[in-house]
């Protein structure tokens, strides 16, 4: 009989978002009349934009023509959506890059589980705590860890605390450490980094050998000039970081899936003879044995968001959803509650009142406002006591929303 992966096995409890769900299902076949006003899980719900929808239908008439089928492509992605990316999101940050060091993909969540193939397992690996669980799960699915403590740390992995007493902003590891997961702007605190912040990190990195994981999922939602879109911002990161960034809540592609990994050529490791090698081949290397790239009407889309008129509709999306985190923010700050994010982010982070666990104030906004959230303790041990809202809400279900929880901690 064929031998399961046993790493699954260490994960105890279900994913986030899928108990989540579970739950409200369950609310929801109890209480069918209940208006459920869901601002948890970050899925957008503006629609794509009029000139990206444009491009996306051309496309796909492209392939019912003989003359303009395209079948396979290359597995890093079309120069057109690349170069479209290097001139108008990275040139713009005084942040040059090679069409070689850009890979397109179906999305950043899957980057930064794929990009673990190219990483040994023997490499100690730093997580912020509360963090996107992905880093953490799939870390525990490949094997680098041992099973979790009372608390859900895992051992091999080294949990860097996020809390109110260090502005949700992680320490340098004490111990030695080889890969580092960061994300700003933050998933789930929405929080930022200044790049002073940043430097510190790439000038760790560089003096210990360590690689930079950077997600920057979220940089179009920064308000604040001075804060950095790119760790490439930081001189020396090109050395020591991997960037992840995603077309899903930047252009509403949840359900279209794109994004991008870079990789600079200049970044290496070292052989298990000691060696140095380059990540960015190992990747191309691992990009096109695995993956077959995303579809071509899907890079087309995604190129129309840098014209002129594609990102002057995707900014409005932006500022939509960025409005609705000032409404949540105020809102909530005005109803007593501490709260954290929302100015450079889509995520607002909030303290749960009266010491209630963060799954019981699940249970408390669901059954009472019908209003779902995310409990901070899904995002790890530190995340215990606070609750993340998103902003990716229908502006009208949000102003209820925030009303609903308004009324109900008076």
């Amino acid at each position: 009989m064929a031998k399961i992966n046993d790493n699954y096995l260490k994960l105890k409890a279900g994913y986030l978002f899928p108990e989540i769900g579970r739950r409200v299902r369950a609310f929801a076949a109890a209480n069918p009349d209940a208006k459920i006003i869901r601002l948890g899980i970050g899925d957008v719900t503006q629609p794509l934009t009029p000139t990206i929808l444009k491009a996306f239908h051309d496309a796909v008439d492209d392939l019912a023509k003989a003359n303009t089928f395209m079948g396979y492509g290359p597995e890093q992605g079309y120069d057109f959506l690349i170069e479209a990316i290097i001139e108008k999101s990275y040139r713009p940050l005084g942040v040059e890059l090679k069409n070689t060091e850009m890979f397109i993909s179906d999305g950043s969540k899957c980057d930064c589980a794929n990009i673990l193939d190219i990483f040994a397992l023997d490499n100690t690996v730093a997580i912020a705590d509360p963090v996107y669980p992905v880093y953490n799960d799939t870390n525990v699915m490949i094997g680098r860890t041992g099973d979790a403590d009372e608390k859900g740390y895992y051992k091999g992995l080294v949990y860097m605390p996020c809390t109110e007493e260090n502005g949700f902003f992680p320490a340098y590891p004490r111990e030695k450490v080889d890969m580092i997961y960061l994300c700003f702007p933050n998933n789930p605190t929405g929080t930022v980094a200044t790049k002073e912040q940043l430097k510190g990190w790439v000038d760790y990195a560089l003096a210990n050998d360590s690689i930079i994981l950077f997600d920057a999922a979220y940089e179009a939602f920064i308000t604040d000039p001075t804060i950095p879109h790119s760790i490439y911002e930081v001189e020396g990161a090109k050395k020591c970081a991997i960037e992840f960034r995603s077309f899903s809540k930047t252009a509403g592609f949840t359900g279209v899936r794109c994004g991008v990994v870079v990789v600079p050529e200049e970044l290496e490791g070292t052989t298990s003879t000691g060696e140095k090698y380059s990540f960015n081949k190992l990747w191309l290397r691992r990009q096109t044995t695995k993956f077959n790239g995303a579809s071509y009407p899907v890079q087309k889309a995604a190129a129309a968001v840098y014209t002129d008129q594609g990102w002057k509709e995707t900014k409005e999306n932006i500022d939509y959803y960025m409005e609705n985190a000032r409404i949540i923010r105020e809102g909530l700050s005005a109803a007593g509650l501490t709260v954290y994010g929302g100015v450079n982010g889509p995520y607002i982070w909030l303290k749960t009142p009266n010491g209630l666990t963060s799954w019981d104030f699940f249970d408390k906004l669901l059954n009472e406002c019908n209003v779902v959230g995310t409990p901070g303790s899904g995002f790890g041990p530190s995340g215990e006591g606070y609750f993340r809202l998103s902003a990716f809400g229908n502006r009208d279900n949000v102003i209820e929303a925030v009303e609903r929880i308004k009324k109900n901690l008076k």
